[in-house]
């Protein structure tokens, strides 16, 4: 999996927004296997059209993510996400500003209000979850 700036640096080469898309949805053909034992409800993360499954652990003081979803952008989206915030010490995922990186690679103008409010829910189960940590 590409760290985030090299994910931000990608972006910045494609100039076709279809290109975008279809880098993404190779980022999310990348995530690790999801098992589907753990696509449960669970581990569903509330807000999102399509289905997502997250599963956040704690190690030695940094995040661990595991997720999936059922929609192949999405899936990419979860990428980004991985990418921003796993193997980060959970001291620190409040201060990382999605909505600023979010709108650093143009999600904001290209994807419908229901993938940015699904993006920011699976944000928000993060900080929530770090937050009482």
């Amino acid at each position: 999996m590409p760290s985030l700036n090299e994910i931000q640096e990608t972006f910045s080469l494609l100039a076709e927004w279809e290109d975008r898309y279809a880098y993404l949805i190779d980022l999310g053909r990348k995530l690790d296997h999801f098992p589907d034992d753990c696509k449960t409800d669970a581990n569903l993360v509330r807000g999102c059209t399509s289905r997502v499954w997250m599963i956040l652990d704690e190690q030695e003081g940094r995040l661990h993510i595991r997720a999936d979803s059922d929609a192949h952008i999405v899936k990419g989206l979860i990428a980004l996400v991985i990418a921003t915030y796993n193997g980060q010490p959970v001291a620190d995922i409040a201060t990382i500003d999605m909505q600023a990186i979010f709108k650093n690679l143009g999600l904001v103008e290209h994807l419908s209000p229901n993938r940015r409010n699904g993006f920011f829910a699976m944000v928000e189960k993060i900080k929530a979850q770090t937050a009482s940590v």
